[in-house]
């Protein structure tokens, strides 16, 4: 069996953070799905699972949709579909994250 491991570290994570919190901050939020996928392909560039190299294949065009979608749901249900979120956001991660 081989490793997994993550080879990221804080100075690398600090920076994500920081161009991540810049573009939503000057986008208003409109850009949070391409900040999203920013972070998101940074995480996969330094995971490793079972030896082999983990890529995200997201953009934020891709996310944007949904993200308008969400916001809607959420605004139409007075909140409660926010509590689906999280799932929803994570389920679209792991759908453009594979093994190369």
């Amino acid at each position: 069996m081989n490793e997994s491991k993550f080879t990221g570290g804080l100075l690398g994570l600090i920076g994500i953070n920081i161009l991540q919190s810049l573009i939503m901050f000057l986008t208003l939020g409109l850009a949070v799905p391409w900040a999203v996928c920013i972070k998101q392909r940074w995480i996969a560039k330094h995971t490793i699972l079972d030896g082999r190299q983990v890529y995200f294949d997201g953009t934020g065009g891709q996310l944007f949709g949904n993200y308008i979608k969400w916001f809607l749901l959420t605004i139409i249900t007075i909140g409660i579909y926010g509590f689906w979120l999280d799932i929803k956001m994570k389920q679209w991660i792991v759908k453009h994250t594979h093994l190369v």
